[in-house]
Parts: structure tokens; sequence; C-alpha cells
């Protein structure tokens, strides 16, 4: 499903950028999933580097093509290292990535992830539907780091969740990305409803963590909505690729197999894109 002229040759450059260039990668993550994040940039071309330590990141990020962030099971040290981080990459104009996880759920995270936006600005803020209504100062009530029922991007729900995805895209001035069943990607101008993957990839820890490295990668070209998209459409495919394997370990091993050996041919194949109008629904 491809509608309204989406540039599909864009998709086709920065993936075959990034095994061009091998670009590197600097990833503050979670301990929950750091291997796992290592694993997708190493499988679509990129080389990673998970520094953290405070006193070394700024010159680690300064070396990077790409910055990623991710405030899963967060720390004191790590908070400090990405802040030093985030204002590093935007002093050097570099592609970056937060992935706010949780922050619908902790004032700690909320208050972080804000300050965060507003000093680094990051290119790219990604989260579930309840984590971007949390950033962009609306109540809600997920479940810890899960979407709330009522916050899940359906037929009820997708014109008031496109609202707000292109509302905080414009207030930021950052790339925002809500995933889910149905993925919401907006630069505030640009909107974009993707409707690549499967249930499995929720029933495996990291996915999002996943998700947020290799839109990481696939940005490090400075194609910043398209190397979101990229990386999006990426997991999603490679899901549905990895959907009939024996159980979640399997499933596990076959998405990190899918993401490493996907084609553009199957990306092309594959997709399942639409750009949504202003004044659509």
């Amino acid at each position: 499903m491809i509608e309204k002229k989406f540039a599909l040759s864009k998709l086709v450059e920065i993936k075959n950028s990034v095994l061009q260039d091998k670009p590197l990668i600097h990833c503050i993550t979670n301990h929950i999933t750091i291997n796992d994040c290592a694993n997708v940039v190493l499988a679509v071309g990129g080389k990673p580097i998970m520094a953290e330590h405070c006193d070394e990141v700024a010159d680690i990020t300064a070396s990077a093509k790409a910055l990623a962030v991710n405030l899963g099971n967060i720390s004191d040290n790590r908070m400090k290292s990405i802040m030093i981080s985030g204002v590093r990459a935007n002093e050097e104009e570099m592609p970056s990535i937060i992935d706010i996880v949780g922050v619908s759920c902790s004032k700690l995270r909320l208050g972080f992830a804000l300050e965060f936006i507003e000093k680094c600005k990051p290119s790219v803020i990604k989260g579930n539907m309840s984590e971007i209504k949390a950033i962009y100062g609306l109540s809600t009530r997920s479940k810890g780091v899960d979407v709330s029922d009522e916050d899940v991007t359906n037929g009820d729900t997708i014109k008031n969740n496109i609202d707000i995805v292109r509302a905080l895209a414009i207030k930021t001035n950052s790339v925002v990305v809500a995933t889910g069943a149905i993925d919401i990607v907006s630069d505030g101008d640009e909107t974009y409803i993707i409707e690549n993957g499967c249930e499995e990839l929720s029933k495996i820890t990291g996915t999002g963590c996943m998700l947020n490295v290799l839109i990481a990668t696939c940005i490090s070209s400075n194609d910043i909505i398209n190397g979101a998209i990229l990386g999006t459409i990426i997991m999603g495919i490679s899901g549905e690729f990895s959907r009939n394997a024996r159980g979640t370990g399997s499933f596990k091993i076959e998405l990190l197999d899918n993401i490493s050996t996907i084609k553009v041919e199957e990306i092309l194949e594959n997709i399942k894109i639409r750009m949504v109008g202003k004044d659509e629904f």
C-alpha cells in the first residue's frame, strides 16, 4: 500500500548509503537491551559504540555520525551522560534520536526528557502514543512503559493521535515517531501512517529500543524524516517475515536475521505507507 507518491527512491538511497559508509552510531541505551541494540546497528551496516561514562561521552559523540539515547531503566550516571552527549550532538549539528521510554509513568523521566528536548533539540523523538501525549502535556493512563488502551492508534483514535503527533513535531521542530500497530511519523509538514509489523514484536523485550538505534543508523545520512520512515519500515517488515517462528525465542533470532538480510526489493514489495493530508479524517 503506497499512496500519494511517497518517494521510495529516497529509502533506497539511504539504505545503500548506510551499507557503503558504515556510520559510527553512538548508543546510550539501557542495560536490558544493550547487546540487542548493538547487533541491530551492525545488522543494517552501521558500527555501534555503546559508551556511557560521563567523562568520555562527549568525545565519543563527536566522533560518531548519529546519537541514539534511551530512557529505559534510567540511572543517575546515564542521565548525566545522555545530557552531555545530547548537547554535544546539537553543537556538532549531528542527527540524534531520543526514545522517551516511560515518560508517561515517571515524573523523573518526563522532566528529564523535556529538559533534553529543550537543550539538545533531537532530530527525532520516538515513543508510544501514551509517551507522546505525556511529552505534549496531555494526561494519559499508561501501563508502566506500555501504551494505555485508550491511546492505541485505531480507527477511533487515529485522527486525534495524528493531530497530537503533528503538533508535537511543530512544537519541537523534531520528527516525531509514534509507534504501535499503526505507526505515525511526522515532521509537522509531512505526516505518514505505516502499517507494517506484527503482534509478535510486542511479545519480546527490546524491540522498541532496537527500533531506536535502527532509526539512528538510518538518519545518519541527514535525511531525517525518510531515515525515520526507513528504520520503522525495516523493523515492521522484518517482524512480518519472522512471525511464523516457533516461539518468542525463535522469533527474536529470526527478527535479527531478517533485519540483517532484508533486501531493497523486499522493502519495496512489502511497504505499507500512506501520506496523510492535513485535512483528512
